[in-house]
Order: structure tokens, then sequence, then C-alpha cells
């Protein structure tokens, strides 16, 4: 992992040092509400009650980590390759259109289990197109991905609107959505599966596309340190003139990575369209593809750090909505801000007490 002080423990570059940068953001975080005279320790404590405390806040939280998961994954892979792909927003905003006209398209004549199959494969295929455009243009033709991102993710955002305005809006709707999904195309909710078994949870979005997120977790840990594919990605990432001295074509290894990384952006629309909108719509995707970029920083870019920092994140969502709506002079701006403070500690601020921590290892063998 790039960054990494190979003179340090492992436990403390992706483990210690994330922690301490979390740490700095929630006392910052606290500085804030001490400004606007909230009680740092009560909002504190309504957020991880929020977040944790009852069963339909844990199921909000695990519902919004799933999406983050996805996100975060998706920008790791890119990483990984060398590039920083910031299109997450759009390429989840065109899986999830893959994942709709598929089952606006079969889901009165494919069984359940057919159609939820062939739209997650939607989802990954739209996603991944979505992101191979930039990556093509990256490799071949100079042109930077992280502009050639921020341009895909408007033109998705304007693909949608023109669609759902003018070609899937529900006849007879003015609201810009299209009909409602047939039941078969419906992923399970968490709850009802509980059920199912005899166990009561409360009502949430949760579903089981969070065990398609951890799956994706896993598959891209064997993915990238257990496949020939993946130590090509590790090496242009790290070097791309070795990486030609040893026979690798960076601007392949580049495209698959990128194709890789929409793939599971793309899934977002798997949770959202399959699991609970039930109906194509607008803005289902929102704020996820950007910080899914801070998720992965946070998590070092290694799947078991993004899935905590996932869950980390999914927890300020949930209980920065529980903090809205119980403290009237806390409002969702609020938690952005949290947001943006972890991201500024964990992204551009991560190694801030590296020195400090490399100090204090050297004096201790010395």
């Amino acid at each position: 992992m790039k960054g990494l002080d190979r003179n340090l423990p492992t436990w403390v570059n992706v483990g210690l040092l994330p922690l301490l940068n979390v740490v700095t953001a929630l006392l910052v975080s606290a500085l804030v509400f001490w400004l606007i005279d909230v009680n740092p320790l009560e909002a504190a404590e309504i957020l991880l009650y929020g977040a944790f405390g009852y069963q339909e806040g844990i199921g909000f939280t695990l519902y919004y980590t799933t999406n983050f998961i996805f996100t975060g994954l998706a920008v790791a892979i890119a990483f990984h390759v060398g590039l920083f792909n910031i299109g997450g927003e759009g390429q989840a905003y065109i899986g999830g259109l893959g994942v709709g006209l598929l089952c606006l398209a079969l889901d009165a004549s494919v069984p359940g289990p057919v159609l939820l199959l062939l739209s997650t494969l939607a989802a990954a295929l739209f996603g991944a197109a979505w992101a191979f455009i930039p990556g093509w243009l990256q490799a071949y033709r100079g042109s930077h991905i992280v502009i050639t991102t921020i341009m895909f993710n408007f033109l998705a955002s304007s693909l949608m609107v023109y669609l759902m305005v003018n070609v899937l809006r529900e006849p007879g709707q003015m609201a810009p959505q299209s009909r409602a999904l047939a039941e078969t195309a419906w992923l399970p909710f968490m709850h009802d599966l509980f059920a199912a078994i005899g166990i009561e949870f409360e009502r949430s979005p949760l579903n089981i596309s969070l065990f398609l997120a951890l799956l994706c977790a896993f598959g891209a840990w064997v993915f990238i340190w257990k496949t020939k594919w993946g130590y090509e990605i590790r090496t242009v990432g790290s070097n791309q003139q070795a990486a030609v001295y040893a026979g690798i074509k960076p601007a392949r290894v580049m495209l698959l990575a990128m194709a890789i990384s929409g793939a599971l952006a793309g899934f977002v629309g798997v949770n959202e369209i399959n699991g609970v909108q039930h109906r194509l719509l607008l803005d289902f995707h929102y704020g996820y593809g950007f910080a899914g970029i801070a998720v992965a920083l946070m998590g070092r870019n290694h799947p078991i750090g993004i899935v905590l920092a996932a869950l980390l994140f999914g927890a300020l969502y949930q209980g920065g909505a529980e903090l809205a709506f119980e403290m009237s002079n806390v409002n969702r701006d609020i938690v952005v801000v949290m947001q943006g403070l972890v991201i500024l500690f964990c992204g551009a601020l991560e190694f801030l007490y590296k020195p400090l921590i490399a100090n204090m290892f050297k004096e201790k063998t010395a």
C-alpha cells in the first residue's frame, strides 16, 4: 500500500494512524458543536444511539454501509493502478440505470431469481462501461482521469434527467420516476428474512445486497493480492516503467482496473433499485460516489479497512440524521461538516501523526 512507512509495524500503519486521524476529526467536530452552543457529549450520545441504539437505526446504518463498501472498493481498485477515479457518482447512477432498464423490460416475463441475477450483471456492465471510456481516454489519449470522470458525472446526471423526464416517466404522473417494478425484481429485506426464521427485527431498508457488498470486498482482496491481474495492477500503480520492463502493458491494465472499478460502483444500483426504491428515479445515488473516496482513503485501500470505514460513514449518515431530528440547532449541514473533517484528516492529513509515531519507535529501539 502506498504511503506506508516500512519502518513502522503494520498495526501502526493500518490501525493506529487511521484511528488517530478519526479521533482528531471527532475532536474538531466536538469543537464545532461547542461553538454553535451544542453539548458535544449529548450530541455524541444521540449520534451513537441513532446509529446503533435500536434495530431500525442499525438497519439504516448497514444499508448506508452497503453503498459505501461498493464505492469505497471502486475507488480503491483505481487507486491501486495509480488512477484517481472520482467518477463513482456517475458510475453508480448509470449502474442503477442498467438495473432499471433491464427490470422494466423483463420483470413481467422472467422468474425472480434469474431477473435479480441479470439485473446485478446489468449494474456491473453499465457501471463498467461508464468507467471504461475515461479509462481508455487516460490510457491511450493522455486525458486526465480526474477531469474526464468529473465530466462523466455531469453527463450521467444529464442523461438520467432526460430519460426520466422524457422517456421512462410513468404515464399520467408528473414525478420523474418510472413505474414500480414487479415484486419479482425486489431483493428480500433483512427484516423479512429474520421473520422467516422466527426473529423479530424492525423494518428498515437493509436488504441482502449487504452480502453482495461483503462478497465484493472478499473478491477484491483475492483479486488484488492473490491473482496475476492484481499483481499487474499493483505493479503499474507503483512504477509504470518497471511494469513495462516486466512485460506488462500499462494501458491494458488501466482499462481492466477502471472497468472493475466502475462495475463495483454500479452495484449501488442493485442496493437502491432492486433493494429499496423498487422503481427508477432521480438522485438515488446522491453522495455515495464522492464519499467512497474518503472511505477508500480511510481504509488504506484495503478491503478490511474499507468495510470498517464504510461502517463509520454509515453511522455518520444515520446518526447524523437522528441528530438533526433531535436537536433544533443542528441540521444536516453539520453532518456534512463532520464528514468533511473525517475526509480532511484521513485524506489530506492522513500522515499527520506519522513523524511523531516514527520518532517514538526510533527512540524505543535506540
